[in-house]
């Protein structure tokens, strides 16, 4: 098949099945994860429900994820997760199949997005107002309470996708969370989302992700570390799995 039959082939596909299936799993995982969340409670629903999201999705299109590093992880420990930002992918990928029970910490403006933004309501994710600094500060005060028994608060410190692969320089926010909370710090990579799709495209094309679960960086080095120093050591951890 010759590169631009397999282009329109590629754009057929995107539009004619993953783009109205992908909406329909979001409408369907939401709607339950929104009853189940009153009728049982939203960490029941966040475990055993939310991640068919990214699963059903990234089966859908003809992709598939693999884990490394889960070894790092302890389950009953509760982290502040960083990770790369690069495609809408990376969050099917952490959904459907990072290992802990965490807690989003995401811009409010996903609030507005259909059925998702309802869903990680009654889930209990934390939206942050990035035009606000003040109204952020006190948005991640807020979720403290939120962040133990082994539950982690998850960030994409770039604050944004990298349209080039690149790693983008790192907000503070999750770094002060650790300190403030004691908590160690746990580095993700993920590699190949956007391969399946960029940045700044509509096309979706069939491929491997790779996620990475580094050696968290403890609680006595965060505690005794600038914020600055932590997203340099995040960092560096990060993209030595990309």
């Amino acid at each position: 098949i010759s590169s631009a039959a397999s282009d329109v082939y590629k754009r057929q596909y995107t539009w004619i099945v993953i783009y109205p299936l992908s909406w329909l799993i979001t409408a369907l995982v939401a709607l339950l994860t929104i009853v189940f969340s009153y009728l049982v409670n939203s960490r029941w629903a966040s475990k055993w429900i939310a991640p068919w999201w990214g699963r059903l999705i990234i089966f859908i299109t003809i992709s598939r994820v693999k884990v490394k590093g889960i070894e790092n992880i302890n389950k009953n420990q509760s982290y502040i997760i960083v990770c790369n930002h690069q495609s809408i992918y990376d969050m099917l990928a952490v959904y459907g199949y990072l290992p802990v029970e965490f807690k989003w910490v995401m811009k409010k403006e996903l609030l507005k997005m259909p059925f998702v933004g309802a869903s990680c309501k009654a889930l209990g994710h934390v939206f942050v107002d990035r035009a606000n600094s003040e109204n952020a500060r006190k948005s991640l005060i807020d979720a403290k309470d939120k962040i133990t028994d082994g539950v982690s608060a998850f960030f994409f410190p770039e604050g944004t996708r990298s349209t080039d692969g690149e790693l983008i320089n790192f907000k503070k926010g999750a770094f002060r969370m650790a300190q403030s909370l004691e908590l160690p710090i746990l580095p993700v990579s993920i590699k190949g989302a956007n391969k399946i799709m960029a940045a700044n495209s509509l096309i979706i094309c069939p491929n491997s992700i790779t996620m990475t679960i580094h050696p968290p960086i403890n609680s006595e080095l965060v505690n005794k570390t600038t914020t600055t120093e932590l997203s340099r050591l995040s960092k560096i951890s990060i993209a030595s799995g990309l």
